[in-house]
């Protein structure tokens, strides 16, 4: 009868941070550019960098690693805080 509330995770309150911008500017690389080369829209590489996606693909960490030649700590980090 009535649904069950999930709950949320508010971005701000999320232990994984996200340095994908840091990653683009010491390559000197646009958003743009990173999200033709691996091929998911600039929308979803923005929510992305926001740190507001739920979730990342193995396969587009995989591509984003290999289009920045970075390892997945060099964009992923965790705050236990």
């Amino acid at each position: 009868m009535f649904a069950k509330k999930r709950k949320r995770f508010n971005h701000l309150t999320m232990p994984i941070i996200v340095n994908l911008d840091k990653m683009l500017a010491k390559r000197n690389m646009k958003s743009k550019a990173l999200a033709e080369i691996i091929g998911i829209t600039e929308a979803n590489l923005s929510i992305l960098k926001s740190g507001k996606a739920k979730a990342v693909r193995f396969s587009t960490l995989e591509a984003i690693c290999k289009a920045l030649d970075c390892q997945p700590a060099d964009i992923l980090q965790y705050n236990k805080d």
